[in-house]
C-alpha cells in the first residue's frame, strides 16, 4: 500500500511539472516539521534516509543516492534508518541494524537489495538472513547472536521513535537537520529529491 501511494504521488508530481531547476518550496517539495528532532551528531548537518530493503522504490533510488552520498562534504552526516512497520519490515530493519553493529553493512548492503529484488529472495526470518549474509563473508553465528542482542533491540526502539517523530508513513523518505521531511513523490523524482536535499543542506549550513 505504501509503495502504491508513493507511485501515485510520483505520477501526480510529474503532471504538475515540478522541474529540476525550481527552488524547493516548503509545503510543496518538502515539509518543515513542527517539532525538530535532535540530530545524532550536533554541529554537523544530518541527512537521514528511512528505507526498507523490500521497497522497490528504495532499491531503485540506490543508484542515484549512493554516488551523491559518496561526494557529500565533511560537515554532512548521512544516516540510514530502517522503517519498522511490523512483520517483515521489522526483520529486515533488525538485520540492517545488526549488520551496522557488526560494521559489515557497507560490504553487504547492495547485495541484500539485489538478493531481494533481482533474485527474489524474501529473507523473511533471522535464519534466512543469516544464511544469505554468510554467502557474503559474514559469520552466521555472530550475525544471529548480534541480531538477538539487547543492543540491537535498543536500536530498533530508537528507530521506531525516530520514525514517529519524523511523522513518516512510507519510504523512501529523507530528513535534513531533523527539521525538513521530503520524498520522491513530493520532490518529483530521485534526482529532484537530492536537489531538495542539497537546497536544505545549504539552508542548514547558513543557520549554523
Amino acid at each position: 500500500m505504501r509503495n502504491l501511494i508513493l507511485g501515485a504521488a510520483l505520477a501526480i508530481s510529474s503532471l504538475f511539472g515540478i522541474t529540476a531547476h525550481a527552488e524547493p518550496v516548503a509545503g510543496q517539495q518538502y515539509v518543515e516539521l513542527k517539532s525538530p528532532v535532535p540530530v545524532s551528531k550536533p554541529g554537523q548537518i544530518e541527512v537521514v534516509e528511512l528505507f526498507w530493503y523490500g521497497c522497490p522504490h528504495c532499491y531503485q533510488f540506490e543508484a542515484t543516492l549512493n554516488p551523491w552520498v559518496e561526494n557529500l562534504p565533511e560537515d554532512v552526516n548521512f544516516v540510514r534508518v530502517p522503517a519498522l512497520f511490523g512483520g517483515i519490515w521489522n526483520v529486515h530493519g533488525q538485520a540492517f541494524i545488526t549488520l551496522e553493529s557488526m560494521k559489515v553493512e557497507h560490504k553487504v548492503h547492495d547485495a541484500v537489495f539485489t538478493a531481494i529484488h533481482q533474485e527474489k529472495k524474501k529473507l523473511a526470518s533471522a535464519e534466512e538472513f543469516a544464511d544469505f549474509v554468510a554467502t557474503q563473508g559474514v559469520d552466521r553465528d555472530a550475525f544471529l547472536k548480534t541480531f538477538n542482542s539487547f543492543a540491537v533491540k535498543g536500536q530498533m526502539e530508537k528507530a521506531k521513535k525516530l520514525a514517529m517523530a519524523y511523522q513518516v508513513t512510507g519510504v523512501p523518505v529523507m530528513i535534513v537537520g531533523g527539521k525538513y521531511r521530503f520524498d520522491l513523490g513530493s520532490a518529483g523524482g530521485p534526482q529532484q529529491t537530492l536537489q531538495v536535499a542539497d537546497h536544505l543542506i545549504a539552508k542548514e549550513r547558513e543557520a549554523l
